[in-house]
């Protein structure tokens, strides 16, 4: 599989790199590396105390977000595998402590409910950079850089997004999508998701970019 660079202009189509915040990113980088694991899997913390309380949380909230509430977590782990897809009503913000690969495709590309994976494209995004994955681009859990290498990726969204699950009656299809608070899935049916009850939603190959890496 093509790996493209966040620097790349394909990448245009779903996020940007964010420039500036040298001083936030740093702190944000250091409590990233120094209080967050890296286990063999891929774990994912909404909210981290060690991100949420620094100085930079606030400053990039208020900026970044308006002043909206943010909660800063993280994913962290191993992973070559793409498995679902997810999209949020807002943008994410992600940085690595490590060079990652993010598995993206467009919301536009569904149909009926259903994308295929030959819509997934797959992107770098080199440690220490600060990136937007805008609301419209599909996205999961991040992929390692090289063989041995695993990830700490922070995650930045609006605050309570992917912690419990509002109650309500499904009307339509996209609602059965949701599997947490502002959190839409789709599943393919090789992934542990899609066995748990998630709707699958991903058709074609279950991407795994293990081979394409060094």
């Amino acid at each position: 599989m093509k790996i493209y660079n966040v620097t790349d202009s394909e990448f245009t189509n779903f996020g940007r790199i964010i420039e500036g915040y040298e001083a936030e990113k740093k702190e944000i980088l250091e409590a990233l590396r120094d209080k967050t694991p890296i286990p063999d899997g891929t774990d994912y913390v909404a909210e981290e105390a060690a991100l949420q309380s620094l100085a930079a949380a606030e400053k990039i909230s208020n900026s970044l977000f308006g002043g909206s509430p943010m909660q800063f977590g993280w994913c962290n782990g191993h992973n070559t595998k793409l498995n679902c897809l997810e999209y949020h009503r807002s943008s994410e913000i992600n940085m690595g402590t490590t060079d990652f690969i993010l598995l993206l495709a467009k919301r536009e590309d569904i149909v009926d409910h259903k994308i295929d994976s030959s819509k997934v494209k797959a992107f770098l995004c080199p440690k220490g950079v600060m990136i937007e994955v805008y609301a419209t681009a599909l996205h999961y859990a991040p992929c390692q850089a090289s063989k041995d290498s695993g990830f700490q990726v922070l995650v930045g969204l609006p605050k309570g997004t992917n912690v419990g699950m509002p109650k309500f009656t499904a009307d339509n299809q996209e609602d059965k999508l949701l599997t947490a608070t502002n959190k839409w899935l789709l599943a393919h049916a090789e992934s542990s998701e899609a066995k748990n009850g998630a709707w699958v939603g991903i058709t074609g190959e279950n991407i795994d970019i293990a081979a394409d890496l060094q």
